[in-house]
């Protein structure tokens, strides 16, 4: 009996090694190339609570979060976008999981967060203040289940060198994706501005932050070049999520509707696989105009 128990133990300590030996975790890709292993796209649709921040914000607002849940779900939508602006400045571990426990009660995945931080300032107080802000958001991500966060890069700052802010940009970033990495929240990096301005500049961001929980969120409405549906097609392939406004202009800034459709084109030949998320920013009702660009965006992508 001795001899076959541990027979039997050996066994199973083998078994474990061999398992062991033939299982190991998959080569995690960098956010320097392309997204790999895309064989085909394949669309969620979400909507931004940034595009109910008049309903959202003030002394008063007229709108909670989980109004803005529920609103998601009328819309028949995957996921819902819960932009960090709109919590209270202290929000507890218990008003995440509130919203959480909502959202998927409605059938909704909670795509994604937002965050507004500023990396270009120099050594201090403010710089650490904001990667604090970053990495409690991060925090919070992990807890409401939201696998990417919308970072910005930051704003060159006066009489620093141009050479030193990039450099300060890809620090603030590289420490806040090691910190993500190991709560497994994505950050992604926004065409917003300054130095992301071009599809150029964020990409030479992108391909200096060494990590493989970053990657690019892409938004529609945030190239103003003269070929704005080029630069999103050189993005495309790095991005973790979709931001679709309902408008863009060029130099001249001069609005003119959005392309869904060709919008979708580059993102089919991306072989994009994600959340679509509406974003809308436009002066009209956003309970009234959100649903109508949702169905567009549907047939779209269809």
């Amino acid at each position: 009996m001795h001899e076959t128990t541990l027979n039997r133990r050996q066994w199973i300590a083998a078994s474990g090694a061999l398992a062991a030996a033939a299982w190991s975790a998959p080569k995690l890709a960098m956010a320097a190339e392309p997204i790999a292993n895309r064989t085909s796209p394949h669309f969620k649709l979400s909507l931004a609570a940034y595009s109910y921040r008049k309903l959202l914000q003030g002394n008063k607002p007229e709108l909670t979060l989980a109004d803005f849940i529920n609103d998601c779900a009328k819309m028949q939508l995957d996921g819902t976008e819960l932009t960090s602006y709109y919590f209270p400045p202290n929000v507890t571990t218990e008003q995440l999981l509130a919203l959480k426990h909502q959202a998927f009660l409605l059938g909704l995945s909670v795509s994604g967060t937002a965050v507004g931080n500023d990396f270009g300032h120099p050594a201090g107080e403010e710089r650490e203040k904001q990667i604090a802000g970053v990495k409690t958001w991060i925090d919070n991500a992990a807890v409401l289940t939201a696998p990417v966060i919308r970072i910005f890069a930051g704003h060159d700052k006066k009489g620093v060198a141009a050479d030193e802010s990039h450099r300060l940009m890809v620090e603030g970033m590289q420490e806040v994706c090691d910190y993500a990495g190991t709560k497994g929240v994505f950050l992604a990096l926004e065409n917003h501005g300054g130095p992301t301005s071009t599809a150029e500049g964020l990409l030479k961001l992108v391909k200096d932050v060494d990590s493989p929980w970053f990657g690019v969120n892409l938004d529609t409405g945030n190239f103003h070049s003269d070929d704005i549906y080029g630069e999103l097609a050189q993005v495309a392939p790095y991005a973790l999520n979709v931001q679709v406004k309902v408008v863009v202009s060029g130099p001249d800034k001069k609005k003119v509707p959005t392309d869904f459709a060709r919008i979708a084109k580059i993102l089919r030949d991306a072989n994009y696989r994600g959340f679509v998320v509406l974003e809308y920013e436009e002066e009209a009702d956003p309970r009234e105009e959100c649903p109508k660009y949702i169905e567009t965006l549907r047939e779209a992508l269809a």
